[in-house]
């Protein structure tokens, strides 16, 4: 069964004061943000009662870590959700967007890999909520849910496919234990796992996933 909150998932929240912070406030918040706008599930060790979530303004530099009351969730959007929904397709600003025309294009193929994938970042924040947060240097940010390893021939021809789309595209897996780049992954040797505690260090690319674990990893600084 999937758990209720995943790092990525959009949520909604029923008040502003489902918001706590751990300090004071930056000034943009109050002004750019309500409670009809999600905030975005982020990687962090639990708290009673607690989810951590960053909240974005319209700007790149405007993003706040915070922790909503889990109590006072009153919608969530999963990554894969957003993409079921094709929004793209009737986008109004698709023909100026490469992000969403490089979705467009890549459709076919991530549906045809057989994997789960979901959009992620400006992309699915913009998709989710029609708030014009990419702009024409976006990144498209996706991930692929990995409860196993992935066939490496299947997420190799992915990554040769998007490579050649409009604008730059990062993969992540998701796997049982955080976030490998698939770039990384793909390239073999030591790779960076982003966790709840924290990020780690692999020697072995394998070891994101807990049955081949051993002594891989490392403890980033």
């Amino acid at each position: 069964m999937r758990s209720p909150c995943l790092p990525h998932d959009l949520l909604w929240l029923s008040a502003t004061s489902a918001l706590v912070a751990d300090s004071g406030l930056p000034a943009w918040l109050p002004r750019h943000w309500h409670h009809g706008l999600p905030v975005v599930v982020r990687r962090a060790s639990a708290r009673p009662g607690l989810i951590a979530v960053g909240v974005r303004g319209p700007l790149r530099a405007q993003r706040c870590a915070m922790w909503a009351r889990r109590q006072q969730i009153c919608r969530v959007l999963s990554p894969e959700q957003v993409a079921d929904q094709t929004g793209w397709q009737q986008h109004p600003r698709l023909a100026e967007l490469p992000a969403l025309q490089a979705l467009q294009q890549a459709h076919a193929a991530l549906q045809a890999s057989g994997m789960t994938w979901g959009i992620t970042g400006s992309a699915g924040f913009e998709l989710a909520t029609g708030q014009a947060t990419l702009t024409s240097n976006s990144d498209l940010d996706l991930l692929l849910r990995c409860p196993q390893p992935p066939a490496r021939a299947v997420v190799q021809t992915l990554a040769e496919t998007l490579a050649g789309l409009p604008c730059r595209v990062d993969i992540q897996l998701q796997t049982p234990t955080g976030g490998v780049a698939l770039d990384e992954w793909l390239r073999g040797g030591r790779v960076l796992l982003k966790t709840a505690s924290g990020p780690l260090l692999l020697d072995e690319p394998l070891a994101a996933w807990p049955a081949h674990r051993q002594n891989h990893v490392e403890q980033c600084p």
